[in-house]
């Protein structure tokens, strides 16, 4: 069975933010641009979409570039019994 990663690193989340802010405000402004040299602002329309549906294919999967650095968790400590019930004689 393959191992398929489905998660994303805090950097990779603002690296990924950041990329599809970029691109969907590139298109935008290309977009804007076209649309009022040709007099068509379906043409915005639709160049802002495809900026929209390539940020989305960019951004969303969790890419490998995404998942560089992750994070090291400590270990768990062990429970212990003992502690919670002298807690618990203390308070009475």
């Amino acid at each position: 069975m393959v191992n398929i990663q489905t998660h994303m690193d805090f950097d990779g989340q603002h690296r990924a933010e950041k990329l599809s802010r970029f691109i969907i405000t590139l298109f935008g402004i290309v977009g804007l641009i076209w649309g009022a040299i040709i007099q068509q602002f379906s043409q915005t329309v639709y160049i802002l979409g495809a900026g929209f549906l390539l940020a989305a294919l960019v951004t969303v999967p969790p890419w490998p570039i995404y998942r560089q650095k992750p994070l090291n968790w400590q270990k768990a400590r062990p429970e212990t019994t003992t502690g919670a019930s002298e807690d618990k004689k203390k308070k009475k």
